[in-house]
């Protein structure tokens, strides 16, 4: 292939405007220069006197824990010496390229497609992927733009990025460059740039302080459904209530949340959830999710990304703080990373009072449910050290069931043997006081550590139900705390009853109707609904199996007393149903603070 000189003038005119260094990875996009979906990246070479220079792009990276090759979504890659001319390129893995000649080489450039647009082709989780969206949206994981050269990943990293004067990138980095149409990120090494995504969309963000730490609230709603400021009070309050509960645990100055809203009447992302970093959080959410069930669900999955500052951030082994993008070796307390983070995210709502006692036993009741269709007798620190392979991956969901509360038994655990004076969170702060972001532990010590820092009880539960394949007896862990097993009421789905559906789906018409024959809740038949109704509308708002997921979101988010509008069609004529919903009751198993004679100790576990 012939270098066409035309093409050379540009780089050569970027190594001029932009001073190009050889002491630092220098790395260009711009964002106004879409073709086919893809960006365009260019990136400096450093010195070397080696004969040849690989160029990596992850294969999994920190907080995920699956290998999603990000290489597959980079075509085009090649490099050049400082004259412009091709030199020699293999692709050496899914996600590496090898540069010949490289003590010439002088450049690389190539072309990234984004992951929105094509989840059904991948399984990247939403908020680990990326959009381009020209002129509307970018949302720049930086790990799927940007890779590292062997050997260079501890070299600083320059970032420069041109773009539309209307969009704006949210990011917790700072902007070196003033103008409204370029930004300039700088980073100390690639592992801080990989953890800083950036959004970039019409600006729609507001900010605030919470004892000394900023917070940037950034949305991108397609269709203008959601703004910033309509989530913000409800943010606040939240992150006020996790800064509250993790006093001065945290030092971190800025924190930005990107939430990026799919509209899922097109190929969008479908993957919800969110996705943690030292300074930010990256949200995956539909857009056609009730606000207050949007809120709702923020609540959970931020403050369970907002409490991974404690760990894995604060508190790591070497292998997370030696990361290997592309031969990842996995550490064995999974436990502590996802498990205690996630009982965190539920226990300082019951210690902040946004959610009742009763809902909090509710939640762990339900994790007890999920975690025993799970394999309770897999030791959880060798399915840890081994989640990227089958059987193991395969049981990776148990850290956010079993996970907690493994957690929670620990803090259970803590609080008896201290009378209630100290818990989990005590002995999360002792051990980022030990070791701290810059200071990582061996895994075979840790356990050898919090039994000192604790209780030889504690060291005992860990080597019997953490490394060991007893499963936990959660009855005896409550009733520590004078809390028993019970059958509670929990409210219902006007869709689902004894666990089925009442509605079906007629796959030539798309039209959704409830069963017939199928036995209908009291409220449904007061308001006149029978079963054989084809299902028009709700609060006149279409559905049919195109959009049935957004129908599903609506009837979890209904609440009690929630005015309900229903259009069915009968016998070939339409009938419209008004009525106050009366959500249907059903029997769980759960959990009820019973003995009195523990109630300071039960106090000082979920209000200490």
């Amino acid at each position: 292939m012939i270098f066409k000189p035309k093409a050379f003038l540009f780089f050569a005119l970027l190594l001029s405007v932009f001073g190009w260094s050889q002491s630092k990875i220098q790395v260009f996009m711009d964002l106004n220069k879409i073709t086919d979906d893809q960006v365009t990246v260019l990136v400096n070479v450093p010195t070397t006197s080696a004969s040849s220079l690989l160029y990596s792009v992850p294969k999994i990276i920190p907080g995920t824990y699956s290998e999603d090759d990000y290489g597959k979504y980079i075509v085009d890659f090649k490099a050049f010496d400082a004259k412009g001319k091709l030199l020699n390129v293999s692709k050496m893995t899914e996600n590496s390229w090898q540069i010949a000649d490289a003590n010439r080489a002088k450049t690389i450039t190539y072309k990234v497609n984004d992951t929105y647009d094509i989840e059904d082709t991948h399984e990247i989780f939403s908020p680990a992927g990326s959009n381009i969206d020209k002129g509307k949206n970018f949302m720049i994981n930086t790990h799927a733009f940007v890779g590292y050269f062997d050997g260079f990943a501890n070299s600083p990293y320059e970032l420069t990025i041109l773009h539309p004067a209307h969009l704006w990138g949210a990011t917790a980095m700072n902007d070196l460059d003033a103008s409204k149409k370029k930004d300039v990120f700088a980073t100390s090494r690639y592992s801080t740039l990989v953890e800083n995504p950036i959004m970039y969309s019409k600006p729609d963000y507001t900010t605030f302080t919470i004892q000394g730490m900023e917070i940037l609230i950034a949305v991108y709603s397609p269709n203008g459904i959601v703004t910033a400021k309509s989530i913000t009070p409800e943010m606040k309050k939240m992150m006020t209530a996790q800064k509250n509960f993790l006093g001065d645990f945290n030092a971190t100055k800025k924190y930005a949340v990107l939430l990026y809203l799919a509209d899922n009447s097109k190929p969008d992302a479908a993957g919800y959830g969110a996705l943690e970093h030292p300074t930010a959080t990256t949200v995956v959410m539909p857009e056609a999710l009730p606000l207050a069930e949007l809120q709702e669900q923020l609540k959970d999955v931020v403050s369970h990304e907002f409490f991974h500052i404690v760990t894995p951030l604060s508190i790591h082994s070497k292998e997370i703080q030696n990361f290997d993008y592309n031969s990842p070796k996995m550490s064995e307390h999974l436990w502590m990373y996802e498990g205690v983070t996630e009982y965190f995210a539920n226990l300082f709502q019951v210690n902040q009072g946004l959610i009742s006692e009763d809902e909090f036993y509710k939640r762990m009741a339900g994790k007890i449910a999920n975690a025993s269709t799970m394999n309770d007798m897999l030791p959880f620190t060798r399915m840890s050290a081994n989640v990227l392979i089958k059987p193991y991956k395969d049981q990776y969901l148990n850290v956010y069931e079993k996970g907690a509360l493994i957690a929670m038994c620990i803090d259970i655990e803590i609080r008896e043997q201290s009378n209630g004076k100290s818990g989990i969170l005590d002995l999360m702060k002792q051990l980022s006081k030990e070791y701290g972001t810059e200071k990582a532990f061996d895994d075979s010590e840790l356990f050898a550590k919090i039994t000192k820092l604790t209780y030889p009880s504690v060291g005992n539960f860990l080597s019997k139900y953490v490394s060991g394949p007893t499963p936990i007896p959660y009855v005896d862990y409550f009733s520590k705390m004078g809390v028993t097993k019970t059958m509670v009421a929990t409210d219902g789905n006007l869709f689902i009853k004894e666990q089925a559906p009442l509605i079906t789906i007629d796959p030539n018409t798309k039209e959704i109707s409830f069963i017939p024959y199928a036995p209908l809740h009291p409220f449904l038949q007061k308001i006149g609904i029978e079963s054989g109704d084809i299902l028009l509308s709700v609060n006149g708002k279409a559905y049919n199996l195109d959009n049935i997921n957004d129908l599903i979101m609506w009837s979890m988010s209904l609440k009690e007393n929630d005015e309900v509008t229903f259009k069915i069609r009968r016998d070939g004529t339409e009938h419209t149903y008004t009525g106050t919903a009366l959500l249907p009751k059903e029997l769980i198993p759960g959990y009820k603070f019973t003995d009195s004679t523990k109630a300071l100790l039960k106090e000082a576990w979920l209000k200490g």
